[in-house]
């Protein structure tokens, strides 16, 4: 079992930066691949980054790749998303999320997930 807490979201101008953190409880983080996701209004919630159990691979969304940076620390058990040069077109709810296993892109392959924290960027 792994309980995450998202946190890091807020407002922020076109072109500025957050980093997103999520914090998880259990002993087994570090056996745990993690996800970040998104989810806008009216919209499917739609993958965004993904680093396995080590930390050594990751794998990025067209749409944030160069911008977006996702990192873990296992032995604080937290996983983060530095968000650079964000576009009003990132304005989100950012979820974190952990599965098992290899890399999968559809938020059904995971099996836990934070509360998600709102990202806003104006123009």
């Amino acid at each position: 079992q792994v309980q995450l807490v998202e946190s890091g979201g807020g407002l922020v101008q076109d072109g500025g930066s957050l980093r997103l953190s999520c914090a998880a409880s259990g002993r087994t983080f570090s056996t745990y691949a993690m996800g970040w996701f998104r989810q806008a209004p009216g919209q499917d919630r739609e993958f965004v980054a993904f680093i396995n159990w080590s930390g050594i691979n990751t794998i990025y969304a067209d749409s944030v790749k160069g911008r977006f940076t996702v990192s873990r620390d296992n032995a604080k058990n937290t996983v983060y998303l530095q968000m650079n040069s964000l576009k009003p077109e990132d304005t989100a709810v950012y979820y974190c999320a952990a599965k098992i296993g290899a890399w999968a892109p559809a938020y059904s392959k995971y099996d836990y997930w934070g509360q998600g924290t709102q990202v806003t960027v104006s123009s």
